[in-house]
């Protein structure tokens, strides 16, 4: 009987007989995103690990999702690292690294482009509140219609931290299939010679312009909308 009891406890204890739809669904989703990282290289350095993330945090029973639980290191990254802000800015600095000015100092008309990203944002945040969140909810939804992942980890720790990992993952994978998303829209609004057309840097800008830029831009943006300097800054430090 003891020893009956004994294999009904390991049972009971099993991520098998603690295993919900919603675990499977995710063990899908996670699977999914990582093949699609790895046999179609879309964004493989996004969707490798959020499909890995997605399948370990959904384990019944390993709490490596749950900062509290001994050997919670998915929860523990996540409340100390996330939210408290420390992983988006560096992130913001490393995208800061990556970027190259030039075009957009020699041609400070493609402002424009990114300020078209704003509608995305707009619409994301009207569709939803339409669907019955609350504004700081669909606040940080908003922000995945500009296609920017830091940005949502950065406005939902601080606005609605109950839904981080939803909308991390969300404006991650939104990210990581532009490749699939771009082409067939791209295709139906412009024609093939436009496409062919090569675009070349107007005018090649000097160093000291691109060490005035950032400097300009943290000062106007710090007196503009001081809360965004963390964002701002490290993308200028970078």
């Amino acid at each position: 009987m003891m020893i009956l009891e004994s294999l009904l406890e390991i049972w009971r204890l099993s991520g098998i007989f603690n295993l919900t739809l919603g675990n499977i669904l995710m063990f899908g989703i996670g699977i999914g995103l990582i093949y699609l990282g790895i046999r179609y290289k879309m964004e493989p350095l996004l969707l490798v690990p959020i499909g890995l993330g997605a399948i370990l945090a959904n384990i019944p029973l390993a709490g490596i999702a749950d900062p509290e639980e001994i050997g919670g290191v998915l929860g523990i990254f996540v409340k100390y690292l996330i939210s408290l802000e420390i992983v988006p800015t560096l992130i913001f600095m490393g995208i800061g690294a990556m970027t190259d000015f030039g075009p957009l100092l020699a041609d400070p008309k493609t402002f424009l482009l990114g300020a078209a990203a704003q509608v995305g944002i707009f619409l994301a945040l009207l569709g939803a509140m339409f669907l019955g969140f609350v504004p700081t909810e669909a606040a940080s939804i908003g922000i995945i219609g500009g296609a920017d992942g830091p940005t949502t980890i950065y406005v939902t720790s601080i606005l609605a931290p109950h839904i981080l990992g939803a909308t991390a993952v969300a404006a991650y994978s939104y990210m990581a299939l532009v490749p699939i998303i771009q082409p067939p829209v791209i295709k139906a609004l412009t024609t093939k010679k436009e496409r062919m057309i090569r675009m070349k840097q107007l005018r090649n800008v000097s160093k000291k312009e691109k060490m005035i830029f950032p400097i300009i831009v943290i000062i106007v943006a710090g007196m503009l909308v001081p809360k965004a300097i963390p964002l701002i800054g490290m993308l200028m430090v970078g």
